[in-house]
């Protein structure tokens, strides 16, 4: 897997995240750009909000059949839920199980909602230039990885993400992530699969921490320490 390594984390980060892994174990998504990885059924991946202000968007897609990714959609329909909680189930195109969040350090504020960033979103609002979204970077990642997305996916998990509905029930309010340095969540697979990961490069609209710039992340993959409960199942009226 041709990925970015790193050998430290910033100070705070590294503080928070010490004795859980060995810092020549992460995997740096650099700010603005994507990574992906494979995972085999029962291993999980970390993914560590190094510096806490970080959005990072989320893809997976069945190994074994890539026109079978992980679905939003889907998702909340087989909750009925509109953002998930440790113990829950991310489901495919068919319905089926692909990972499971069976941890979360952080506040517990992620997104299925607001699409992935691309080229016609910063479009419109008013880059002159070529500026990197999510959409490019996940399949930068997946390409480094020598795999060809079939399609375009703007349903992203966005992890770390603030979007809160509002008291209407209707619209939706964006705001910067709550995270803390060092937060993480952990993702367990439920069947082969690839994961692509984004450092959302969205410096416009005010998602990463009050600032608004974007960092990098990291993750780890595991295939031990972590819970692993069975998938969630289908909610069934």
């Amino acid at each position: 897997m041709a990925c970015h390594r790193t050998h430290s984390l910033p100070e705070a980060a590294s503080r928070r995240y010490k004795r859980r892994m060995h810092n020549d174990q992460l995997i740096e998504i650099p700010a603005r750009h994507g990574k992906a990885l494979k995972l085999k059924k029962g291993e999980a991946v970390r993914l560590i909000n190094t510096h806490g202000t970080q959005v990072v968007d989320c893809w997976a897609w069945n190994a074994a059949d890539l026109t079978d990714h992980m679905s939003m959609e889907a998702t909340r329909v087989w909750l009925q839920r509109l953002n998930p909680v440790v113990g829950d189930t991310f489901v495919t195109m068919k319905r089926n199980p692909i990972l499971t969040l069976v941890e979360d350090t952080s506040p517990g504020v992620h997104d299925t909602f607001m699409a992935a960033c691309d080229r016609h979103r910063y479009e419109r609002l008013g880059a002159k230039e070529y500026h990197r979204s999510c959409l490019d970077n996940m399949f930068e990642g997946m390409r480094e990885l020598g795999i060809e997305p079939p399609m375009p996916i703007l349903a992203s998990f966005n992890v770390f993400m603030n979007i809160a509905v509002e008291g209407d029930g209707r619209s939706l309010n964006t705001g910067p992530v709550v995270t803390k340095p060092g937060d993480y969540i952990t993702l367990r697979a439920d069947m082969d699969c690839y994961v692509a990961f984004s450092a959302c490069p969205q410096d416009i609209v005010k998602i990463q921490g009050e600032a608004g710039v974007p960092r990098a992340a990291h993750f780890v993959v595991l295939d031990r320490g972590f819970p692993s409960p069975p998938p969630r199942p289908a909610w069934v009226p």
